[in-house]
C-alpha cells in the first residue's frame, strides 16, 4: 500500500501542468510561446512586465487554427484564461513598440505563467461554493489529478496505436514499392536483352 502511494505521488509530481518563464522583450520586436494541451482542458495563463515608460507591449493569444482567444494593449500584468475544445497548440505572443524617446537597446522583462488541467482550477472557490471540508476538497483535487493522469496514458497509447498503425501501413507500403520495383527492372532488363538480341541479329553480329 505504502508503495502504491508513492508511486501515485512520484506519478503527480512529474505531471507537467505547470509553465513559467520569464524573457526579455526588446522595443519593436515580438516573442511567442507555444503549448501543446488535449481536449476539455482549463488553461490559465498570468503575465507580468516591469515598468517601461516608452514601450508600449501587447498581447495576444491564438490557436492552431489562428483563433483569437485573449487579446489586450498595453498590458503591464494580468490573467487570461480558456477551454479547449480538442487537441490544441496555443500560442501566448508579446508584441513590443517603441514609444516617445525609447532606445532600441531597451528590453522589458516579461514574467509568464502558465498553467492547466487540475493545477488551473481554484479550489478554494470550488469548496466555498460547494461547502466541501479542507480533506473533501483535498480528495476532489486528487480525484481530478488521477483523471488526468488516466486521460493522459489513454491519449499516449491512442498516439501509440496510431504510429504502430502508421508504421505497419508505411512497411507494407514499402514492400509493395520493392516488390513493383524488382518487377520493373526484371522487365526492363529482359526487354533490354531481346532488344541488344535483334539489334545484334540484324547486324549479323550474331546468329
Amino acid at each position: 500500500m505504502r508503495l502504491s502511494c508513492s508511486l501515485l505521488f512520484l506519478l503527480f509530481a512529474v505531471i507537467p501542468d505547470v509553465f513559467g518563464i520569464t524573457f526579455y522583450l526588446s522595443a519593436d520586436t515580438t516573442k511567442c510561446i507555444r503549448e501543446e494541451v488535449h481536449k476539455d482542458v482549463l488553461v490559465v495563463g498570468e503575465y507580468n512586465l516591469n515598468d517601461a515608460p516608452y514601450l508600449r507591449t501587447d498581447i495576444m493569444v491564438t490557436d492552431s487554427q489562428r483563433h483569437t482567444l485573449y487579446k489586450k494593449e498595453s498590458v503591464s500584468k494580468g490573467k487570461f484564461a480558456f477551454t479547449t475544445e480538442d487537441y490544441e497548440i496555443f500560442e501566448v505572443c508579446f508584441t513590443s513598440y517603441s514609444q516617445g524617446h525609447a532606445g532600441t537597446d531597451m528590453d522589458r522583462s516579461v514574467q509568464l505563467t502558465l498553467r492547466h488541467g487540475v493545477e488551473a482550477k481554484n479550489y478554494d472557490d470550488v469548496a466555498k461554493a460547494e461547502k466541501m471540508k479542507p480533506m473533501e476538497m483535498e480528495l476532489r483535487r486528487l480525484e481530478d489529478l488521477a483523471e488526468s493522469i488516466v486521460n493522459d496514458f489513454a491519449y499516449m497509447r491512442a498516439r501509440e496505436e496510431e504510429m504502430r498503425d502508421t508504421n505497419e501501413s508505411t512497411n507494407t507500403r514499402v514492400l509493395y514499392f520493392s516488390v513493383f520495383s524488382m518487377c520493373c527492372l526484371l522487365f526492363l532488363a529482359a526487354w533490354q536483352l531481346i532488344y541488344l538480341r535483334r539489334y545484334f541479329q540484324s547486324k549479323k553480329l550474331i546468329e
